[in-house]
């Protein structure tokens, strides 16, 4: 793990902060889902949508050049789209529910990956992150999962952790998981929100990844900048990539 970087806690004051903007960032995304407003992020900017048609993923921050500083903490806001031409709404969300693979679509980000149970449109599921940027770290994560039908051709769908906690010697037997909220802080808080948008003849994948982390401690930054800065994009990026590459089957 991170010897030369100090052990932390999730503090009430940075969960209540994180709360709040997801809150008024839900309150936001209402109206594309109920009509009043363009269902895709990536339909409001013409450029956005001819670089998905050329097969480029589209990704930044929701606003803003940089994460949002609350008190001891950073949240991190990111919107991506990719366009998967030749493929079908109920293919994509075939594949993207399929969570006892998702050790081998998103891989090596995901390390294991466990369906725990599925009602309706509603899944609990279990992830264990590998994050890798200067330094390894294993978290597990326990998921709640909501999928929404808008019509026949677009879906919404709702992503929230309920636990995150660190893992020590993952995969040794010396391995430990940790308390939730406590550790290295790299990861405290994910919410992801997905739209599967079919139409011209393909289907048009968008997530919006709102995280949580530490904030970037005095005399630390060479260390902990790189992967509190910089992987929530990279992680944003390969999910779309390993999602449209396992349904084109390459």
């Amino acid at each position: 793990m991170v010897q030369s970087a100090n052990v932390v806690t999730l503090k009430p004051k940075t969960l209540l902060a994180f709360d709040e903007y997801v809150r008024s960032a839900e309150e936001a995304m209402q109206p594309s889902l109920n009509g009043r407003g363009s269902f895709l992020w990536s339909d409001l900017n013409s450029n956005r949508g001819q670089q998905l048609r050329q097969g480029q993923i589209v990704a930044q921050l929701w606003a803003g050049n940089s994460p949002v500083k609350v008190p001891n903490g950073l949240i991190h806001d990111w919107i991506g789209a990719v366009f998967v031409p030749n493929v079908s709404v109920e293919q994509a969300l075939s594949l993207v529910q399929d969570y006892d693979n998702h050790h081998n679509i998103y891989k090596p980000d995901v390390m294991e990956s466990r369906l725990i149970s599925h009602d309706g449109e509603d899944f609990k599921i279990f992830l264990r992150l590998l994050k890798k940027k200067l330094i390894t770290v294993v978290l597990d994560t326990d998921h709640d999962v909501r999928y929404t039908m808008l019509d026949a051709k677009r879906w919404s769908c709702r992503s929230m952790t309920t636990r995150i906690a660190e893992v020590e010697d993952a995969g040794t037997p010396k391995e430990k998981v940790h308390e939730p909220d406590t550790g290295y802080g790299f990861l405290w808080r994910l919410y992801s929100y997905w739209k599967f948008d079919e139409k011209n003849d393909g289907v048009t994948l968008e997530c919006r990844a709102l995280s949580l982390t530490r904030d970037i401690p005095m005399g630390l930054g060479w260390i902990i900048e790189p992967i509190v800065r910089t992987l929530p994009q990279e992680s944003l990026i390969h999910t779309l990539e390993a999602t449209r590459k396992a349904l084109v089957g390459g």
